[in-house]
């Protein structure tokens, strides 16, 4: 009797760790891909701020780029940002993902492959190619701090 019980709660604290580990997981996978998403949106070159605002998040298909979209103009002698950028459906589609899921984020703007890659007199920036080569760093971040937080 005194074995099978030892084994019982044996199996209940495997079972604690497994569902703990899990959500540890879930929660790097999130954090860190606010993170990713944060960088980019901060290396995104703006004019009118429509680029950065074309951002789009999805659990199913990688959002496509619309090419009838290019935005508002700036009226000439004007400065600041004309479209402000609203990230809570990007935090929102992050926070339903499960760790069987792969988070698609991309922009619609249909001049946005210019700005990552450049053309012609526009230098690229690879603000999309930079950020994602942080993941790791990234992921270790997050991870780390977690760790920190668990533990105290």
């Amino acid at each position: 009797m005194a074995g099978s019980v030892k084994q019982s709660q044996f199996s209940v604290n495997i079972n604690k760790w497994v569902a703990q580990t899990k959500e540890r997981q879930l929660a790097v996978f999130r954090e860190s891909t606010k993170r990713l998403v944060s960088k980019m949106q901060a290396r995104i070159p703006i004019d009118t701020g429509f680029a950065r605002s074309s951002i789009r998040a999805s659990l199913d298909v990688m959002p496509i780029i619309d090419p009838g979209a290019s935005g508002p103009k700036r009226p000439p002698n004007s400065s600041g940002i004309l479209v402000a950028y609203d990230g809570a459906d990007i935090i929102l589609t992050i926070a339903k993902a499960t760790l069987e899921d792969t988070i698609y984020v991309g922009y619609t703007a249909s001049y946005v492959q210019y700005l990552e890659w450049g053309h012609s007199q526009q230098a690229p920036t690879g603000f999309v190619g930079i950020s994602a080569l942080e993941w790791p760093q990234i992921v270790r971040q997050v991870s780390e701090e977690l760790k920190n937080r668990v533990e105290a």
